[in-house]
């Protein structure tokens, strides 16, 4: 457990040094124009916003092994010797500094935005599939957690499983690498730096068992990987029918400027001349 602390710290210490590098090339930019360019500006974005469906088997083998430590004695046995592990090498700080870290990868996504560093979506966007994201976790949360029961080590109460904690730092983390991923690794690697030590934290605080912890990660990963692949869809059928609508509309507007009625007179005569192009 020390050495996973440790690759955490130094994956921490190597991208907040990689950041600052690109920080420096970014802040001479105007966060006024960063601002109007983002918020003001709506290009289609949706061809960006695809999610391989087998990109869900491995947050799925998370959920899985956590929902299997309900029948397989082996894996809570594990959950016994890890707990008792971090209660005998407790290094971590009283402070429940996962409370924050859970909000690090979306803060820092928006954050890196504001100087310049744009991700693959507009803000509308990317904001719509958090949201999204957002209220499918929380769902899932809330069903599981009331349907289990299963008791927390520190004996509070019996909302266990899964973290949410975890689940919320996990969902954050994958934001920040599909947003964020395509421009350099290290953004990826940060935001799950977070999430790892979120988990590993709330196991040190006796909050979570291991597999709480564990399905957690998946839930989290899940559900903003589940809205990368829903939100296309519904954003292609809202824009469809109202570009629809909008076209039609131009057609008809085409359509009275391309005909014009006259009044006529000839042969002493009166009538009327119409005439239409096509």
């Amino acid at each position: 457990m020390k050495n996973i602390l440790i690759a955490i710290a130094l994956s921490l210490t190597s991208v907040c040094s990689f950041a600052q590098t690109t920080n420096t090339d970014t802040t001479s930019k105007n966060i006024v124009d960063t601002l109007k360019k983002d918020l003001f500006t709506a290009p289609d974005t949706v061809q960006h916003l695809h999610s391989k469906a087998l990109s869900l088997i491995p947050p799925a083998a998370l959920v899985g092994y956590g929902a299997a430590s309900f029948y397989l004695k082996p894996l809570r046995r594990v959950d016994r010797y890890v707990y008792h592990e971090a209660d005998q090498h407790n290094f971590v700080f009283r402070k429940h500094f996962e409370d924050y870290f859970q909000y690090a990868p979306p803060v820092l996504v928006y954050g890196l935005n504001l100087v310049g560093v744009h991700g693959k979506n507009t803000f509308v966007d990317r904001t719509l599939i958090y949201v999204m994201a957002q209220g499918m976790l929380g769902a899932t949360l809330y069903t599981f957690k009331h349907a289990t029961h299963r008791l927390r080590p520190d004996g509070s109460d019996r909302l266990s499983f899964p973290s949410g904690h975890t689940a919320n730092a996990f969902a954050g983390a994958e934001f920040m690498a599909q947003e964020l991923g395509g421009k350099s690794v290290y953004y990826s690697v940060l935001g799950y730096a977070f999430a790892t030590t979120t988990g590993v934290f709330r196991i040190y605080h006796q909050d979570h068992w291991l597999s709480d912890v564990i399905a957690g990660a998946g839930f989290g990963i899940l559900a903003t990987k589940g809205a990368y692949l829903l939100y296309p869809y519904i954003r292609n059928a809202l824009f469809k029918s109202k570009e629809a609508e909008k076209t039609d509309g131009m057609k008809r507007k085409d359509l009275m400027h391309s005909a014009l009625l006259l009044p006529s007179y000839q042969n002493g005569a009166l009538g009327l001349s119409f005439s239409a192009s096509f």
